[in-house]
């Protein structure tokens, strides 16, 4: 049986795996609050929840945000089941936007906030997890995709 956008669905996969198997190593290995530095004083491992949206926006507005999470995640899944065939940068676009939705989403409907460690600090950037990676991720593809020229159309000229 051939899937139709496959590297769609193994993208949402192993990312959508990536996030869920860091997550559960924080929580096992770290107390809330706990830090870890990797580079002192840049990049640190530190043990957080985070009841908002990517990088704590919207923080405590946990009940519709899981409600987003599914619909977006359903949306995309119906997208690729049911919509044409997807170009190569949308099917890595759509695919990590939907592992990252699937990721942030469980941790919302199981514990109510989502884990995030990843903390660099030289920026003073947002604690964030890898589901926040891979939807921006993502969102580049989309961008990537939008701007790229396909193959089979013609260069208009000037």
């Amino acid at each position: 049986m051939r899937v139709k956008n496959r590297l769609f669905w193994i993208v949402a996969v192993i990312s959508l795996v990536i996030d869920q198997l860091t997550k559960f190593w924080v929580v096992q290995n770290f107390y809330l609050s706990e830090t870890q530095p990797l580079i002192e004083g840049v990049f640190h491992l530190t043990y957080v929840t985070n009841t908002g949206a990517a990088f704590s926006l919207l923080s405590g507005r946990v009940e519709w945000l899981r409600w987003l999470s599914l619909a977006v995640s359903l949306g995309l899944m119906a997208l690729a089941w049911f919509g044409g065939v997807m170009r190569t940068f949308e099917q890595l676009g759509y695919g990590f936007i939907l592992g990252g939705a699937l990721g942030n989403g469980i941790d919302r409907f199981v514990a109510g906030s989502v884990v995030d460690f990843l903390d660099f600090r030289l920026i003073q950037f947002p604690i964030f997890n890898f589901a926040d990676v891979f939807i921006n991720i993502g969102i580049v593809c989309l961008l990537i995709a939008t701007f790229a020229q396909p193959k089979d159309t013609p260069r208009r000229s000037r």
